[in-house]
């Protein structure tokens, strides 16, 4: 039986790798790689160098294309499962060809696997076709949520308080729906006009680009949306979350 690895390696800080997951990149003969283009490149090369540091020899890589998503179709939930699907075909090729029966095999994900990536869908869509057979196993990883919250040096949650994570797109639809609201995906600033709130958001978290700000919406929102615009611009591509988190009434 083929055996496949989940492997979350954390948010960009390539010391967020837990021993698990140094262990796991350890057991792996065939690591796949799914390539989003020269714009971003340094996600691949983050993944490259992990593979170096701590892979055994010897291992191979094999290396698929992401398939475009069209971001300009008005279905939204359509067209991110029709890339998906999409995605899933080239990941089912990679397995099935490049990794042989009784081998190891591995994807690497940011962050962590459980939380608003693609992978494990993935694998379930190929598993439900049938036309080829795995195991997997998911080693779980720093999410961007936990990187953010420790770089802020705050708490996810306050006593007797739920917290709610969505996507920007949901934040506009249904307005925040908690007092604390963990927002990714967002690139629209959908916190604008949310005044009764402080903000505390970071982008590029744990790598070298890393940008931080927090305070009440009304006083930084302004200059989130310049510095998410340029660094953007700069790089080509933006990875940024943020917590909203509603002010006391002495606080407003």
């Amino acid at each position: 039986m083929k055996r496949l690895l989940v492997i979350g390696i954390g948010a960009g800080d390539p010391d967020h790798l837990t021993l698990q997951a140094v262990k796991a990149i350890a057991a792996t003969d065939v690591f796949f790689i799914v390539d989003k283009g020269e714009t971003k490149h340094e996600l691949v090369q983050l993944r490259l160098d992990l593979i170096a540091q701590h892979g055994r020899e010897p291992y191979r890589i094999a290396e698929a294309r992401d398939p475009e998503r069209d971001r300009t179709a008005p279905a939204y939930t359509a067209a991110v499962e029709d890339w998906r699907s999409r995605r899933s075909l080239a990941c089912e090729e990679l397995i099935r060809d490049e990794l042989g029966a009784g081998e190891t095999g591995a994807f690497l994900v940011w962050g962590d696997p459980a939380v608003y990536d693609s992978t494990l869908a993935i694998l379930d869509e190929i598993q439900r076709r049938g036309s080829v057979t795995f195991d997997v196993e998911v080693v779980p990883g720093i999410s961007s949520v936990a990187a953010l919250t420790a770089r802020h040096r705050i708490g996810l949650t306050q006593v007797g308080r739920p917290t709610h994570l969505t996507t920007g797109r949901r934040l506009v639809e249904r307005g925040p729906t908690a007092d604390d609201v963990v927002v990714m995906l967002d690139a629209h600033s959908s916190f604008t006009g949310l005044d009764d709130f402080h903000i505390y958001w970071g982008a590029y978290l744990g790598t070298p680009d890393e940008i931080l700000v927090s305070g009440p919406v009304s006083e930084v929102g302004e200059r989130i949306r310049r510095l998410r615009a340029e660094a953007r611009d700069r790089k080509g591509w933006i990875m940024d979350t943020y917590l909203l988190r509603r002010l006391s009434p002495e606080d407003r």
